[in-house]
This record gives C-alpha cells, structure tokens and sequence, in this order.
C-alpha cells in the first residue's frame, strides 16, 4: 500500500542527504549498517516540512474528539526519557534488591504494552486502511475514528494517542516523518524514546517494518522529523551508536 504525500516545497537538506520532498509514503525494509542520529534538532526557518505539521498541529489541538484525554504532566519536550533513578542508574545495585526489581519491572511492563498495541494496529490497519485522494490530508485522530480508517498517517495516530493515553509521557513518544533513499519512499511512524538514541519503531500499516524494532535495526530507513501535537524537531546523524552514551544520566 503506498500513500501520497503532497508536494511541499524546496528540496531539504541534510549533511551527506539531499533529496526532494513531496515523494510518496511507501513501504519496504532492506538491510544495512545502522545509524546513530540525533532526533531533537530544532528545525530551521525554511524547512519545508514545518508549514506541514503546523497545519496538522493546529487542527489536532482544536479537535474537541470525545475520546481525547489529558495526558499526564511531563518535564518537557526532549529532555531525559528517564526519572532520576532509571533502570541504567540502579544497574550497579544488586540485581536482587527492591529498587532493581521495581525498575526491571516496569520497564518490562511498558515494553510489553507497547508490543501488545503493534500487533494490535498492525492487525486492524488491513481492515481500516483507506487512500487518500489526489489531495494528501493529515488526518486528526477524531477524523480517524469517524471516517473508520485513514491512510499511513491517519492509523498511526492511533498508537501515538493510545501510548499516551495509557500513560507514557508525551515526552517519550512522537510522531516520525521516515525516509527511504533508495527509492525515495516517505512514511508516518510512532517513535517511543525509552532510549532517546535508538527509540523503539511502531508501523501501524507494517509498512516499513512489523514488530517494534529499534530505529538502528531499519538502517535502510532515515528518520526526518519527529513531533507532536505541540513541538516539532529535524532528525540529524549523530556519531555511531556508543553504548556508553546512551541514555547518559546527565543529558
């Protein structure tokens, strides 16, 4: 299944990447080296992106959807995905005490969450698929649920609002632009950053990839931008992956 997305404007650069926007959303994972990339870069004044996702911004923010909920108080966008002592912190305490346990637990639990709502949408997005017309239209999630399905877009608004509806922060998960250079195919996925270097990938369609897999295991696939309904980055490369790096305390 493949997904127009409209033409938006001048070609967006990236170091080592040029290419034009305004290619079709698609689909197809392939193999190769990962990268490392730096997700929350404040984009600049001319991203072609930008006027995009402020339309959609705006008109998700103003749907009064019966089903929308509050979602729970956060530090802020892009900061730390982790409370003060996380599971990485608490890893030279004995793997037997309480603290350990209680962080082991929870970060299994989340995980196991988030699977359960892949396969889930993945299930329901070959019932619920629907097309756009010649017009490419980023649907809010009350237009989702009313028109019965949408496009790549649409469906995955699902798992972005059903992750924070059932408690992960807004801070830990984003919707993602992703793009394939081999044949310049464009995607919408959830992003959840239990490790803001490597965030776990939900493809509501299956796509770009079934499962959740982390962003290093599709490295056929180049993450743009990430944003939600109320803050928006560009995805820049970072140094390769350095596990000694990840999820640093003190970043």
């Amino acid at each position: 299944m493949r997904t127009r997305i409209a033409t938006v404007g001048a070609a967006v650069a990236l170091p080592l990447l040029a290419f034009a926007l305004g290619l079709a959303l698609g689909c197809a994972a392939l193999r190769g080296e990962p990268t490392s990339y730096a997700y929350f870069t404040r984009a600049r004044a001319d991203d072609a992106w930008s006027q995009k996702i402020a339309g959609w911004q705006r008109r998700e923010r103003a749907d009064d959807g019966a089903l929308k909920v509050e979602t729970p108080a956060v530090a802020g966008p892009g900061q730390r995905m982790a409370d003060a002592t996380s599971p990485e912190t608490a890893s030279s305490e004995s793997p037997r005490d309480l603290r350990s346990k209680y962080f082991g637990f929870r970060a299994d639990r989340k995980r196991s969450v988030a699977r359960e709502l892949a396969e889930w949408i993945q299930s329901e997005a070959k019932r619920h698929y629907i097309a756009d017309g010649p017009i490419d239209h980023w649907a809010t999630l009350e237009e989702t649920l009313r028109g019965d399905g949408d496009d790549c877009d649409g469906l995955e608004l699902l798992t972005f609002h059903a992750l924070r509806d059932l408690g992960f922060d807004s801070h830990e998960v984003y919707r993602a632009i992703v793009y394939r250079p081999s044949d310049g195919q464009h995607h919408m996925v959830t992003l959840w950053f239990e490790d803001r270097y490597d965030p776990w990938v939900i493809d509501p369609t299956g796509a770009m990839t079934t499962g959740m897999p982390r962003m290093s295991e599709l490295p056929s696939w180049v993450p743009l931008k990430v944003f939600s309904d109320t803050v928006e980055y560009t995805v820049r490369p970072r140094r390769p992956l350095d596990a000694t790096h990840r999820f640093a305390a003190n970043e």
